[in-house]
């Protein structure tokens, strides 16, 4: 047991009775599942159900461990590759896309797939294979190695699409002025981040075509404009997701640049009491994957060490739903 919850527990159980320490909670309004990521899980559910287990999954359907371990609870397998796919099993593509390459392998040794992709990535890769027809190179913007990013890259053909991560990149690539180019961006990003490499791309190539609207996630938006919103008002904010999710890193990174300490956990346990030694206001959010148990589970262990004023913060509210694949509706 550590020094601070010792401390933590000690003033609580006080024989003078005195009361926990008052903590007010800002919990930002949206938060949690996307549109995305519901349909994602509802697939693997729905395939279960309908299919019977083992259902395979090819990557994590979303990033969380919560999430996984419920679904494999249920009869999913999570696989990296589609040679570990037995045959005659349904299989399912994450959430987040794959290269074109991985339907094409599956229609080849006849399994039977289900896309789980993100729409708004499947817009994504429908932007890229446009600009191609088009004639024009692709810079994609986005984080190397994320499966978001390789699923993106992978439906042009190798040498058609240049990846850059920073204003820096920018500055270093190869092409010429009135090159015939396009960018597009991984759908995770920071905002502010990505409106600077952007302005860096236009300033270099003032031809360069843009899609017509951001690529960034309205999810993603949304949750960042609502970290801005209760920031400023706390000590620290926590932020719930997995250390390879994209979108909750970015809330850290949000509530940091405004300069608000902003700690990334997965599960209450995560929480250091000493942490709130000082907090006397603490904003907690979630990231796109991380289920709304989570954010309970946190304020329930909260609650054992100060007395919480839980208060929601609302920027906007969101109603968007997407459609499953025929093969789970007909």
């Amino acid at each position: 047991m550590n020094e601070g919850f010792q401390t933590l527990q000690a003033l609580d159980t006080k024989s003078s009775g005195e009361a926990r320490p008052a903590l007010r909670l800002l919990i930002a309004a949206p938060r949690g599942f996307c549109a995305g990521v519901d349909r994602a899980i509802e697939i693997v559910e729905r395939a279960i159900d309908r299919f019977g287990p083992p259902v395979y999954v090819r990557h994590e359907i979303v990033h969380n461990k919560y999430v996984v371990d419920a679904l494999k609870a249920k009869g999913a397998v999570f696989v990296e590759e589609l040679d570990e796919v037995p045959a005659n099993v349904p299989v399912v593509f994450s959430a987040h896309g794959v290269p074109k390459s991985i339907p094409a392998e599956a229609e080849r040794r006849e399994l039977f797939y289900l896309d789980a992709t993100c729409p708004l990535v499947s817009k994504v890769h429908r932007q890229a294979e446009r600009q191609i027809e088009k004639g024009r190179h692709i810079i994609f913007i986005g984080h190397a190695g994320h499966p978001e990013v390789i699923g993106t890259m992978g439906q042009v053909d190798e040498g058609g699409i240049t990846l850059v991560e920073t204003v820096a990149d920018v500055a270093a690539l190869p092409f010429e002025r009135d090159d015939a180019l396009a960018f597009l961006t991984q759908t995770t990003l920071s905002v502010d981040d990505t409106a600077e490499i952007v302005a860096a791309l236009t300033a270099r190539y003032p031809a360069i075509a843009g899609p017509k609207a951001e690529d960034i996630c309205y999810a993603t938006s949304n949750r960042q404009a609502a970290v801005k919103e209760i920031a400023l008002q706390c000590e620290l904010v926590l932020v719930i997701g997995a250390p390879n999710s994209s979108n909750s890193l970015r809330l850290v990174e949000v509530a940091e640049r405004l300069g608000t300490p902003a700690r990334l956990i997965q599960r209450a346990s995560d929480i250091d009491p000493a942490w709130l030694a000082s907090v006397e206001t603490l904003g907690l959010t979630a990231g796109a994957s991380a289920p709304e148990q989570l954010v309970r589970e946190v304020v329930n262990r909260l609650g054992e060490w100060r007395m919480i004023d839980e208060q929601v913060v609302t920027t906007t509210e969101e109603h968007m739903i997407f459609k499953l694949p025929r093969q789970l509706t007909e």
